[in-house]
């Protein structure tokens, strides 16, 4: 008790309380859509649990604000193992099936089961910052690259073949283009890798894994209907949920049709609308305005990582805030896409605002980083890592 007094002081005048304010604002209205969302099931469960696991959010993002990046950063064979370990979990009893993804832990002590690969996508983060930060003077050279592309791939394996959802493992390699891209890798790399994509893409798609195809058919179709209008003409395959989500999406107009009055969200047409097709629920009940308002708080969430990215005093430092700034950009675009048909289904939630324990806990986590790199100063070049002051007062 001694110890967190002092702590949590230091945390109420150094951490970055805008983050945790847009964090919790951004959730509290995400649990409102849910609970319109979830209605028609006439259970309040969805809710208690989205309010639950903000609470420990709250927590989470406190603690990952007072300790000190630098030091998980420097255990990376431990980040390794965890990686590899939870992502393995899923093989054993405590894995569940959900919509044909083996993706999730269900441990019955939880009152939400937990997602690896998204758990993973902040170790990945970190190891990869890590890894740049140790070779940034060499960061374009052939060996490097190979190494971050090392690291990359074996993340986006890991995730496919444990669980299979391709949604998930695509993040990890576009989380890896960002980073890689403000980090100072040499263009001349991603013209490459756009060659290889092109040539490799077919492979893959035909490439079998322990006599399993690394995409099953409807994957494919979901990728190709964007480009393909022969795929599905009739709208009662791959391209059921992308129609589906257009017609609540602009059932709402401009204003929408008000909160807990969506028609076709009141009798839960749309498959999986308090999660992956939450936007749409907000188009349907809050119109253009609604979706717009939530766009501007998911982007100024996303405003606040870049910016202490940039005031940040170390190259690690700042490319895990920009990784994660990345991630959320990423994940807004795609989960937004699906609802308007830009992007294919893959199972994204939106940040923040989809129903899901596992990914609002790694949101908070992800911004207690942020908060943490907020409130340090720029590490000594000589030092593995500062002591932070609330320790320095104890001692």
């Amino acid at each position: 008790m001694r110890r967190i007094a002092p702590a949590l002081k230091y945390f109420f005048s150094k951490a970055d309380m805008l983050l945790l304010f847009l964090c919790v604002a951004t959730t509290i209205f995400g649990t409102v859509i849910i609970s319109s969302a979830t209605q028609h099931f006439s259970d309040t469960r969805y809710i208690w649990v989205q309010l639950a696991a903000l609470v420990l959010g709250i927590f989470v993002y406190i603690f990952f604000t007072l300790v000190d990046i630098d030091i998980i950063a420097e255990r990376r064979e431990v980040l390794y193992i965890f990686n590899i370990i939870l992502n393995m979990l899923l093989f054993t009893p405590f894995g569940v099936d959900v919509f044909g993804n083996r993706s999730w832990l269900d441990f019955p002590v939880l009152p939400f089961n937990i997602q690896p690969g998204e758990i993973c996508k902040l170790t990945f983060i970190i190891l990869l910052a890590k890894t740049m930060s140790t070779h940034q003077r060499t960061i374009s050279k052939p060996t490097t690259v190979l190494r971050l592309g090392f690291e990359v791939i074996f993340m986006f394996l890991l995730v496919i073949v444990s669980s299979r959802d391709d949604g998930v493992a695509m993040m990890y390699i576009l989380i890896f283009l960002v980073m890689a891209w403000t980090g100072g890798v040499s263009w001349i790399w991603f013209a490459l890798g756009i060659g290889a994509v092109i040539i490799v893409a077919p492979i893959a798609f035909e490439l079998e894994i322990g006599g399993r195809a690394l995409f099953d058919d409807y994957q494919k179709n979901r990728i190709l209907m964007l480009f393909d209008e022969t795929i599905d003409p009739t709208g009662e395959g791959v391209r059921w949920h992308t129609n589906n989500s257009l017609l609540t999406l602009t059932n709402g107009g401009v204003t929408g049709m008000g909160l807990f009055n969506g028609a076709r969200t009141k009798i839960g047409a749309l498959s999986q609308q308090h999660t992956d097709f939450i936007f749409s629920v907000i188009g349907e009940e809050l119109g253009i305005v609604g979706c717009v308002f939530i766009i501007l708080l998911l982007l100024a969430i996303v405003a606040r990582c870049i910016f202490v990215g940039v005031k940040a005093g170390s190259y690690m430092n700042r490319q895990i805030c920009i990784g994660i700034a990345g991630m959320m950009i990423w994940q807004i675009f795609i989960n937004v896409g699906m609802c308007i048909g830009l992007t294919p289904v893959i199972g994204l939630t939106l940040p923040f605002v989809s129903y899901g324990g596992s990914s609002l806990l790694t949101m908070f986590a992800a911004m207690g980083i942020i908060s943490g790199i907020h409130m340090r100063p720029a590490p000594d070049t000589g030092a593995h890592y500062i002591r932070p002051a609330y320790y320095r007062e104890l001692y």
